[in-house]
């Protein structure tokens, strides 16, 4: 017997159908996006929509479960590192292999729920706890220099948090962010039942990252990257999480180990064709250990440029401004020599250089291009100054208050302490290369977001938490 000849049973199962209807329509609102491609969506919509689904079922699940996820996020780092690390030079075209593979290991250094401590205040009149809650969905910006790292970093950090990101990539390294992301998801299904832990926007544009800022869904927003996209966020109305372009001055005074002070500052400006935010950008050398140190840098393997070698260099990697006297007005580099080799730079300037050179280096005056401006590639310039005193206000200038990373090579505490004081800057390191900062070397841990505009530093689960404080009245002390 059909309903269509009984209009009673057809009228009692119109009636459920309503009464059910919002009950369905909720369970249909907490279920992931079934046209989730493992975590990656053509719409910031899309994106946004399933990591809000996802992160009400993550917010469910224990720290031990979000610690399951991390591990398996960190395992694939270091298990996958050469395939992910080979798909992101070859979609971008920038720094060097080796290191772009050695980076995608290092998230295994990246914290995660362990950074989160309760905290108990007690006294007579009871128990205060203050707890870390997430914030929800996150918009992250990942950077064209590391993206796939990047992302990595900051998957940890948010899960660890209770968040769900939705990854906005440079386009220069959309393919292999994507196809990370879709790695993760599918490891994480399996293992934890949960879809879309990891969200991203396919092919990423001006357009869809200013959607995803303003999104009604997105509670934060995470940067890495240049000061436009960090303008661009500023403006979205919402809480910010900045981590902008830096400019590392380098100071080496008359008491330093040379050698080991040029080792180290080589390692470091030549990581990656020096593409990181904390490399060491530019050298302040005491005239009375100038000679010796341009000595230790060439035994260390770094190529010394000539003044004519130099100049040179500048006037074809740089664009100027019009009307910029002599070529020296402001400049800004030509991406088609952003993050290459020091045999490609050489080349350009008709010099032929062994490939395994790690470093060009040579002398400038404190106003050059190379000194101000924030190049990202493996030039070095050296410049000599009269006394410590002089050293830390020439760094202070260099730096442009960006407050992001400062590197002394000393043995003078007194001259350790007011560097650092002058340059307050997120990161200072003494004769070590500036990623022993990032734990790699070093006592520090790692994530490749530095937020130094907003002032949170090298992020940690706490940065994408919330403090949740909970009061307990009554005398419970045992104490």
């Amino acid at each position: 017997m059909s309903t269509a000849t009984n209009p009673m049973i057809a009228s009692i199962v119109e009636e459920v159908l309503a009464r059910l209807q919002p009950r369905l329509a909720a369970q249909a609102a907490a279920r992931p996006s079934t046209s989730s491609d493992h975590g990656v969506f053509p719409t910031v919509d899309e994106a946004v929509n399933a990591a809000h689904a996802a992160q009400k079922l993550l917010a469910e699940r224990s720290l031990a479960d979000r610690a399951k996820i991390i591990e398996i996020v960190r395992r694939l780092c270091v298990e996958r590192a050469e395939e992910l690390g080979k798909m992101e030079f070859e979609e971008s075209r920038l720094g060097r292999l080796d290191h772009k593979i050695e980076k995608v290991r290092l998230v295994e250094k990246v914290l995660g729920v362990e950074a989160l401590k309760t905290e108990a205040r007690t006294d007579t009149t009871g128990v205060c706890l203050i707890e870390y809650a997430p914030f929800g969905v996150i918009a992250m910006v990942l950077p064209s220099t590391h993206g796939v790292p990047t992302m990595g970093s900051n998957a940890i950090s948010a899960i660890a948090g209770g968040n769900v990101p939705v990854f906005t990539s440079h386009p220069a390294t959309a393919r292999s962010v994507a196809y990370a992301v879709r790695m993760f998801n599918r490891e994480i299904e399996k293992h934890t039942g949960l879809r879309n832990t990891l969200c991203a926007v396919e092919s990423p544009t001006i357009e869809s990252v200013n959607e995803l800022f303003r999104h009604r869904d997105v509670a934060l927003i995470c940067v890495t990257g240049g000061g436009e996209v960090v303008r661009a966020a500023m403006q979205a109305g919402k809480r910010v999480v900045a981590a902008g372009p830096g400019n590392p001055p380098v100071l080496v005074d008359e008491t330093a180990d040379l050698q080991k002070a040029a080792e180290a500052i080589i390692a470091g400006a030549s990581f990656d064709n020096n593409l990181l935010c904390i490399s060491e950008k530019e050298v302040f050398v005491v005239a009375k250990v100038a000679e010796e140190f341009r000595a230790a840098m060439k035994r260390a393997g770094a190529v010394e440029l000539n003044h004519a070698q130099v100049e040179k260099l500048a006037q074809t990697v740089f664009d100027f401004d019009a009307g910029a006297g002599g070529g020296h007005g402001r400049a800004r580099v030509k991406h088609e020599f952003v993050g290459k080799d020091p045999a490609v730079l050489a080349s350009a300037i008709g010099m032929h250089i062994a490939s395994e050179t790690p470093l060009l280096f040579g002398e400038t005056n404190e106003e050059h291009p190379f000194v101000v401006t924030e190049q990202l590639m493996p030039f070095l310039p050296v410049v000599r100054v009269a006394s410590v005193d002089e050293g830390i206000r020439a760094a202070l200038k260099a730096e442009h208050g960006f407050r992001h990373t400062a590197i002394i090579h000393s043995r003078n505490a007194e001259n350790v302490t007011k560097m650092a004081r002058a340059l307050n800057t997120t990161i200072f390191v003494q004769n070590a290369p500036c990623f022993a900062s990032l734990g790699s070397g070093g006592p520090g841990y790692l994530s490749y977001s530095v937020a130094t505009p907003t002032g949170e530093g090298v992020t940690t689960p706490l940065t994408f938490t919330r403090q949740r404080s909970i009061t307990i009245s009554g005398a419970l002390r045992i104490i």
